[in-house]
């Protein structure tokens, strides 16, 4: 398993795909990375050789943003959002979906789990619940 910019990619994988399980690359970029370094996308990362694997290196390091940097970059871009008060930053304050999408039903990826939310009446499904065990 080759460490390419502090992160393990899979050595028994083409390095096209490879590159790709780090945070900021995704197809296109691995393709023009590949090309830039003068790889053959088809080749094992396990096959690279230490030069092939330093112009890889030098090529990600010079043209692209990725890694800590980026995600350093997105996070501040999110606390700028709803330090201003925007639209946008109070939906990332409040865990609720950013474009538009719509929330009475679905977004559970956002939202989390449902929540049950309302008084049970009758007193012995009440001691159940507290228990931890549904009566139905």
């Amino acid at each position: 398993m080759p460490r390419f910019l502090g992160v393990d990619i899979p050595g028994r994988k083409k390095i096209e795909y490879s590159l790709q399980y780090i945070h900021g690359i995704g197809p296109a970029i691995a393709k023009e990375i590949c090309a830039k370094a003068k790889i053959d996308p088809a080749k094992k990362a396990d096959d690279l050789t230490s030069d092939e694997l330093r112009s890889l290196i030098g090529v990600v390091q010079t043209g692209y943003r990725v890694e800590g940097d980026l995600r350093r970059e997105v996070s501040q871009n999110i606390r700028r959002l709803i330090s201003i008060g925007s639209y946008r930053g109070t939906r990332h304050r409040r865990g609720l979906p950013v474009r538009g999408q719509r929330t009475s039903t679905n977004a559970r990826t956002r939202k989390g789990p449902r929540r049950t939310v309302g008084a049970i009446r009758d007193k012995e499904a009440r001691s159940a619940v507290k228990k931890g065990t549904t009566g139905a």
